[in-house]
């Protein structure tokens, strides 16, 4: 049977405007990093991705390198978006680390984010992408060339906005400072990491965004699971924590207790410890959106109740700030 989206997605889900472009991103997104064509297989990439969009979340993010084999999200994903409606999705992709072998694969050249973005769009049978991003700063390739890669990516209709990840405060001032002085196409948004347990955009990111104009949509905003009930009790035995990310050495017992105090607060409002977590990230209204991951269905309902509930009290903010400067 085709899929069918729900008549109903668009009432419930709330919208911000990402910095002061035309472009509007569900205040949950969803990617796919880790998850579709990586250790999830294509039905349930499927199953989350119609679910998702039954629900509102009109945002996917991808990169390049996303899946196993590097690229194989893309094309799971691209199999899926085929049954959705594209004019009504907004499908981002990244290039910045490794994605083949030789000179041409990595980094910021001119040479890599075009070729990488025309494989992307092959993988996902697209003519075009919404968001491209340069995935990581290149410390060896002037920016300039790799904010004019941007640029041209967009003059020939191959995406229509672009953005930047894991640039810090000043390699983003500094782009901005380029394209102001080149005329190139601006940058609409830019995904770094933050959590409640990552906090270092607020002091130099977060202001430069507002500034210039330029969305941010953070990724990790769980901090890869830890701030869930998934790790109440430490990290089990077998699971994905302990395996890929060593959750062991990172849930350590002063990270434990907040996450456990956190989990307590959370319940007084009625809402799960993500739930809160996503909450807290969009209290601030310089935050577009939350990158969120799942790799059940579950998951993706879960994090969409966040927005039955997205004020703090000032007590709750207070708790939750004398909670994590423990």
């Amino acid at each position: 049977m085709p899929y069918v989206p729900n008549a109903k997605r668009y009432d419930t889900m709330q919208y911000r405007r990402c910095g002061r472009s035309g472009l509007m991103l569900p205040v949950i997104s969803l990617g796919a990093w880790q998850t579709f064509g990586g250790y999830r297989d294509g039905s349930t990439a499927q199953d989350c991705l119609f679910r998702a969009f039954d629900l509102g979340i009109t945002h996917f993010d991808l990169a390049n390198n996303y899946g196993t084999p590097p690229g194989n999200a893309e094309t799971v994903c691209g199999t899926v978006f085929k049954e959705m409606p594209r004019d009504e999705l907004i499908i981002a992709t990244k290039a910045g680390y490794t994605m083949w072998n030789g000179p041409y694969g990595d980094w910021g050249s001119k040479k890599y984010l075009v070729a990488s973005l025309d494989q992307s769009l092959k993988r996902m049978q697209l003519d075009y992408v919404d968001i491209f991003y340069h995935h990581r700063p290149d410390p060896n390739t002037p920016l300039e060339e790799t904010l004019h890669a941007l640029d041209l990516i967009v003059r020939q209709g191959k995406a229509l906005y672009v953005g930047v990840s894991n640039y810090s405060g000043a390699q983003y001032c500094d782009a901005v400072r380029i394209i102001e002085r080149d005329k190139l196409t601006p940058i609409t948004i830019h995904q770094p990491v933050y959590n409640m347990l990552n906090r270092h955009i607020e002091a130099n990111l977060l202001d430069h965004t507002e500034r210039h104009g330029t969305g941010t949509i953070p990724f990790c905003p769980l901090a890869q699971g830890l701030l869930s009930d998934k790790y109440l009790k430490g990290v089990p035995e077998g699971s994905r924590a302990a395996k890929v990310w060593e959750g062991k050495s990172r849930l350590d017992a002063g990270q434990l207790e907040k996450i456990r105090a956190l989990n307590e607060l959370a319940k007084q409002r009625e809402q799960s410890l993500a739930q809160m977590a996503l909450a807290w990230i969009l209290r601030d209204p310089r935050v577009t959106s939350c990158l969120t991951g799942a790799s059940e269905v579950w998951q993706v309902e879960d994090n969409v109740k966040t927005v039955n509930k997205l004020k703090f009290s000032e007590e709750e903010l207070k708790q939750i700030e004398d909670i994590l400067k423990k």
